[in-house]
């Protein structure tokens, strides 16, 4: 089995055990954010920067490994036309009921964004990536195919991991395996990720997440780092992760 279909069907078990990014947003957010109300999370525990955001209004969004019913409700509620891909089919059935009870319009796509994606060039004005390349091996053709589908001028709002978190078991101090994580390389990891119910997750650092996007042809405008909200690592204020603006060229 591919490690993208051993992703899916783990975070479908993580969204039926309470996973906290499949926890769709209620009826009252929703009309908060139709109330006004711009609060998202790329990463673990800070908002976006409001100012990160172009006018929604007609905004033709795409939600990136982005389901769940947690970011695009809010884009919708805003007059954006979202379109979202995920390649669990858990956290896309959530998209189709926030939908459904809220009575906008959303495209709904099962893919794996690994793969190129099955849109056309220059079809979006953003791209919202919450925390999620950790879950394939390759990130560049990722960056690229978002600079292709991105219109000239429409900007990447990505959150990304930074490697850190794989040093360490949870809750212990202590360096336990080395970089690259990386459990297709690895036989052992590989079986205890599968007994954990990890799924197959991916290190990656500052400079192979970074290094790539510039590559693609994108410019950085911002960026932010997060911690993990939990553990030792957040307790020391070690940052984990990273939220990043990127733009692609006129």
């Amino acid at each position: 089995m591919h490690y993208a279909d051993i992703n899916a069907r783990t975070i479908d078990r993580w969204v039926e055990e309470g996973w906290e990014w499949g926890i769709p947003i209620s009826h009252e957010e929703y009309l908060a954010a139709k109330a006004g109300r711009l609060s998202l999370l790329l990463t673990p525990t800070k908002p976006v920067p409001r100012d990160w955001f172009p006018d929604l209004a007609g905004c033709r969004v795409l939600g990136l490994a982005s389901g769940g019913a947690q970011q695009m409700p809010v884009f919708a509620a805003h007059g954006a036309v979202c379109t979202v891909l995920d390649y669990s089919p858990r956290q896309l059935q959530s998209e189709r009921e926030v939908a459904a009870r809220e009575g906008y319009d959303i495209e709904i796509v099962r893919a794996d964004m690994s793969q190129p994606l099955p849109f056309a060039d220059g079809s979006f004005d953003m791209i919202f990536h919450p925390v999620s390349n950790c879950y394939i091996e390759k990130v560049e053709p990722v960056w690229r195919e978002c600079f292709r589908v991105l219109k000239p001028g429409g900007v990447l709002l990505a959150g990304v991991d930074n490697g850190i978190n794989y040093l360490f078991d949870e809750e212990n101090p202590a360096l336990a395996r080395p970089l690259p994580f990386n459990p297709l390389l690895d036989e052992e990891l590989y079986r205890k990720s599968i007994e954990q119910n990890d799924g197959i997750q991916f290190s990656h650092t500052t400079e192979e997440q970074l290094r790539p996007l510039l590559r693609a042809g994108f410019s950085l405008l911002d960026l932010y780092e997060d911690t993990n909200g939990y553990g030792i690592l957040e307790r020391f204020h070690v940052p984990t992760f990273l939220a990043f603006l990127a733009k692609k060229p006129l």
